[in-house]
């Protein structure tokens, strides 16, 4: 087939119409799936570019200057809403219409001077024009996405900007063939520009599909992490007491179960006489009573220790890396404290707990926690055997 004869050209024409109809299926699916302006305006712009071949059918079929009006209409609305486009970048709605409303207003001044070239001149000087054009738009539209980021998003400048260089070289080559009066090859020209073009397009259609692919995978990945965060926070409201604000008992028992060595120091303290409280003042006040404790003893220490409410008025603490020793420091420390204990509409209430402690020694946590807590019953019935209120307790 002779390049330069109709048919080539109509040839030409007929690939402009697939890949406008193809590349515009592409955005509106981008769009569809990401609602981002971006794309819709894209989908749009091959829309409007699709109904300009349909006219340009037309154009070349009759060979009637008429037809070049509603041509260059819808090309250069094509050109108008990559403006646009760029103008909103990657946003969910579009910010700024003024440019585009201004663009618009001059549609009909353009058209007319496009009508007159084309009329004065034929195809080959329009061609030139609106190569010069969309490379103009497709520059712009490669500057002000400079911030997107990802591989997707650099294929897609990249795409950009080399279809901006195309079309400036085939304006510069147009409009030489056409100040040579060279029609064959002016027609030649344009028909390989027209594969050229198509596969330009290509890439660029498949690196946007690039970069919505990579957009949905950092979703999923922020999405995964937002349920590793809840499913953590769930794990951990699972752990705590509900009244006392403490690690409950099934977290202590999770920690029994580990096969790891635990080097510290077990203390397990039962409040004394915490039934008769319950039986004068009624559980409300017991209530009140239990999550002060709770308050206090997460207050007074360290934050690699851990808090447990093991059951009823019996709480279980665990001293990392610490003796005997500092633990009955602190022990008597918080006793000191629950002396003065006061409670809302009774006052000063005195509360006192038995406490035992023992040393890990690199067992198993199992067998410190069963020692100190035979220590704290030893304790306790020592303290009712004596009548006494304040006994040191038996270490481990």
């Amino acid at each position: 087939m002779d390049p330069s004869s109709p048919v080539a050209d109509l040839t030409a024409l007929y690939i402009q119409e697939i890949g406008a109809l193809l590349f515009g299926l592409v955005f509106f699916f981008l769009y569809r799936q990401s609602k981002v302006v971006y794309f819709g305006l894209w989908a749009i712009a091959w829309a409007l570019r699709l109904l300009a071949t349909f006219f340009g059918f037309e154009l070349l079929r009759t060979q009637h200057a008429g037809w070049l009006a509603p041509y260059a209409t819808f090309e250069f609305a094509f050109a108008i809403v990559l403006i646009s486009a760029a103008r909103a970048g990657f946003a969910s709605s579009m910010r700024d219409w003024r440019t585009v409303l201004r663009l618009i207003a001059i549609l009909p001044i353009f058209v007319a001077v496009v009508w007159a070239y084309g009329f004065y001149r034929r195809m080959d000087a329009y061609h030139a024009s609106h190569a010069l054009l969309l490379g103009f738009v497709y520059l712009y539209n490669f500057f002000t996405l400079r911030k997107a980021v990802g591989v997707g998003a650099r294929i897609f400048r990249f795409s950009l900007v080399v279809l901006a260089a195309a079309f400036f070289e085939h304006a510069g080559i147009l409009l030489y063939l056409v100040s040579q009066h060279d029609a064959p090859r002016w027609a030649l020209y344009l028909h390989h520009e027209t594969y050229i073009e198509f596969a330009l397009h290509c890439v660029l259609a498949f690196s946007a599909m690039a970069m919505w692919s990579e957009s949905q995978i950092d979703r999923v990945r922020d999405l995964l992490g937002e349920l590793d965060h809840l499913r953590r926070e769930r794990k951990h409201s699972l752990d705590l007491d509900r009244l006392t604000g403490l690690l409950n008992q099934a977290a202590l028992a999770h920690m029994v179960e580990q096969p790891a060595e635990y080097e510290g120091v077990v203390v397990v303290c039962d409040m004394d006489n915490f039934k008769d409280i319950n039986d004068r003042y009624g559980h409300l006040i017991g209530d009140e009573i239990l999550r002060n404790i709770g308050n206090l003893l997460q207050s007074s220490i360290r934050h690699e220790d851990q808090a447990f409410r093991w059951g009823g008025d019996e709480f279980v603490i665990l001293f990392h890396d610490q003796r005997t020793e500092v633990a009955a420091r602190r022990m008597a420390g918080i006793e000191q404290r629950l002396s003065d204990f006061r409670v809302r509409g009774v006052g000063v209430l005195p509360i006192t707990f038995s406490w035992g402690t023992a040393e890990t020694h690199g067992r198993a946590l199992r067998e410190a926690l069963d020692e100190a807590d035979r220590n704290m019953y030893t304790f306790k019935r020592a303290r009712a055997a004596d009548g006494a209120t304040r006994t040191r307790p038996h270490g481990g």
